[in-house]
């Protein structure tokens, strides 16, 4: 009996040379998950897991160019956008996704560093917003989810008031995730019609290990949505994966 072809995911995302986020990480991911992992460089950073120390954007045109030649050969089953590398590449990025068709975006709005480093201007995130609307589900931590709302998010019903915001600039789900607020780590997620909360345990880990968990996160939704499973049960998955990266980085 043959086997089924492996899922393809692309991740369309920043280089990162330490190898624990960006689009490194996800490569990882998506082979850990087991799908077929194929990327486009949106941007080259100098960093290690704890400091960004400068960035260089790729063109919007070779952004593209490397999307459309994987395309040539390769049907992808769901795409990753991480780390954008300025608002010409998000503007450029709208319209390939106008012009090709994805069933399954997953959009993490990368705007800053953990170190603090800003990723993203403002015209930048003024394009994000416009990304929403092609994208599947957004998955902005609390201060991606302040600059995408206007909302201060000080607890869950601020977290609730910017995914309702954000939902109604046109992403299907959004995940408003929490793990910034004080006590037991929760993330919501919002379809437009009602909230679903995942509700975690805090595990102590410094900064170098948790470097890139939200690329790990947002890949991982994207592999579940590429083997066909909907939204819910896909970050619901994502988020154990999650958890278990973190748990191996600490050994």
């Amino acid at each position: 009996m043959s086997k089924k072809p492996l899922k393809t995911c692309l991740t369309i995302a920043g280089s990162d040379p330490s190898g624990w986020a960006g689009l490194q990480s996800d490569l990882m991911t998506f082979a850990a998950l087991g799908v077929r992992g194929v990327s486009a460089i949106a941007a080259l950073t100098a960093q290690n897991r704890v400091k960004v120390k400068a960035t260089l954007n790729v063109l919007p045109q070779f952004l593209i160019k490397q999307i459309e030649t994987l395309l040539e050969e390769s049907k992808i089953d769901a795409v990753k956008i991480g780390m954008t590398g300025g608002a010409g590449n998000v503007t450029a990025l709208i319209r390939l996704f106008k012009r090709r068709r994805f069933k399954n975006i997953v959009l993490d709005p990368v705007m800053r560093s953990t170190s603090g480093k800003a990723l993203l201007d403002k015209k930048g995130v003024a394009e994000i917003k416009r990304l929403l609307s092609l994208v599947t589900i957004v998955t902005p931590n609390l201060a991606e989810a302040e600059a995408l709302s206007g909302v201060k998010i000080k607890d869950i019903r601020g977290m609730d008031e910017a995914a309702r915001k954000i939902h109604s600039l046109g992403a299907r789900f959004v995940l408003v995730k929490g793990g910034h607020l004080q006590g037991a780590p929760i993330d919501a997620l919002f379809d437009g019609k009602g909230f679903y909360y995942f509700k975690g345990r805090r595990i102590k880990a410094g900064r170098a290990e948790l470097h890139g968990t939200g690329c790990v996160l947002s890949a991982a939704i994207a592999v579940g949505l590429a083997k066909g499973l909907s939204v819910r049960p896909a970050v619901k998955r994502a988020k154990a994966f999650v958890g278990e990266v973190i748990e191996k980085r600490r050994l």
